[in-house]
């Protein structure tokens, strides 16, 4: 009987009946604060109640169909996934690998990365949010993605190549013999 007055029921005749349950802090579900993700150095537009354009008796217009972004996009994505797997695992059991090889992981790895980061922008600093500064992070990234496959060119042209400068920065430097 103890055990249902604790959980907000009575005995009443030998039967339970339920009583006036009191919503209270000890016995709510959610009791945390409401958290939103703001980056505090970019302006946000202001947006209207729960993001809702227009009102319920609108049209809903969608997003222009592409298949660029789409399901080209995604098995894109996907091909490149799949193909660092063998590129990143042959250094270790070969010692070396052909330069064509080496040019390729890097590509690999310098587009990899750009849709990472593509996909990070799009998520966290969304256009209809943040405006003008979305189209900015997309030109920073673009330009970040140039330098470094001009930074892969230097290294895989006029050095050891992606596999050799890794393998350098892997192995213990050699002391020199008096």
């Amino acid at each position: 009987m103890f055990a249902l007055t604790k959980v907000g029921l009575s005995v009443a005749r030998g039967s339970v009946q339920q009583t006036a349950f009191k919503a209270t802090a000890t016995t709510a579900l959610h009791t945390s604060a409401v958290r939103k993700f703001d980056i505090p150095f970019l302006k946000q537009i202001p947006q209207p109640p729960g993001y809702i354009v227009g009102t319920v008796n609108d049209a809903y217009i969608g997003p222009k169909a592409s298949r660029s972004h789409g399901s080209l996009h995604w098995t894109a994505e996907r091909l490149i996934s799949i193909g660092l797997v063998p590129l990143a695992t042959v250094p270790f059991f070969t010692g070396s690998v052909a330069p064509v090889l080496d040019a390729t992981f890097a590509g690999l790895i310098l587009a990899h990365s750009f849709i990472g980061f593509q996909s990070c922008i799009i998520d966290y600093i969304p256009k209809r949010v943040y405006g003008k500064q979305h189209d900015y992070a997309m030109w920073l990234l673009a330009f970040g993605t140039a330098v470094a496959a001009y930074g892969i060119y230097e290294i895989e042209s006029k050095d050891v190549g992606l596999t050799g400068v890794l393998k350098k920065l892997w192995n213990k430097p050699e002391e020199k013999k008096n």
